[in-house]
Formats: structure tokens, C-alpha cells, sequence
């Protein structure tokens, strides 16, 4: 499957963004979907995670209550909705996707568990 998020920018702290993960190539509904991010200087670290069909998310505490993960399978296409958007989610986010044999409640945090990823987006938050 080949991943393409986009809908990244520059917002003012306290704004909104909405990022779209497009998937092609395969059917999007067999994959779980995860969101990453790597601040400047930092390493890439778990942001959101929806199971194959939407039932189940994850999300970081960092962002916990002012980010949803959402997807949408009819059109191939996952979301991250950011609210409340702080200087400090400033950061490149990247979509993922991982199939059910890497993909669990237990593994949703790590990037090894998402074989297939895409370019990333630049979020920009200013004080």
C-alpha cells in the first residue's frame, strides 16, 4: 500500500489542522493506520493509531483529547484532526500502515510494527 499524508502548514498556537493520509495500491480497510512525528532534533515518536476498521484508537498523552485519528476505508483515506495546536507539536508527520500480523494493542507505538510508510508533512506551530 502507498501512503501520501499532506494538509500540514503553518497555524498559530491554539489553531487547527486536519491532516489526509491517501492510500493506494491495496484495499486501505485491511491495514491498521498509525501517525508519527519527528520534532527537529528529536526522534520519531507515536502520535495516533486506528485499528483496520476505526473501532479502536490510540493516541499519545501528549496528545490525548486535542488530536483524533479517524479514517475513512469507502474512500482509502485516514485523518488526524489537531486541535489546540501547541509550538511543541511542532514537527514532519508521517502516516503508516501495518497489517494484523505486526499490527496490535500491544505494538501500536512502535514504527516497526508499520511496514509501510509515507512522506511526511511539516506541521509549524508559532507562539
Amino acid at each position: 500500500v502507498q501512503l501520501q499524508a499532506s494538509g500540514g502548514g503553518l497555524v498559530q498556537a491554539g489553531g487547527s489542522l486536519r491532516l489526509p493520509c491517501a492510500a493506494s495500491g491495496r484495499t486501505f480497510g485491511r491495514y491498521a493506520t498509525g501517525w508519527f512525528r519527528r520534532a527537529p532534533g528529536k526522534e520519531r515518536e507515536f502520535v495516533a493509531a486506528t485499528s483496520w476498521s476505526g473501532g479502536s484508537t490510540y493516541y499519545a498523552d501528549s496528545v490525548k483529547g486535542r488530536f483524533t485519528a479517524s479514517r475513512d476505508n469507502a474512500k482509502n483515506t485516514g485523518f488526524l484532526q489537531m486541535n489546540s495546536l501547541k509550538p511543541e507539536d511542532t514537527a514532519v508527520y508521517y502516516c503508516a500502515a501495518a497489517s494484523g500480523s505486526t499490527f496490535s494493542s500491544t505494538s501500536y507505538y512502535y514504527t516497526s510494527a508499520y511496514p509501510y510508510w509515507g512522506q511526511g508533512t511539516l506541521v509549524t506551530v508559532s507562539s
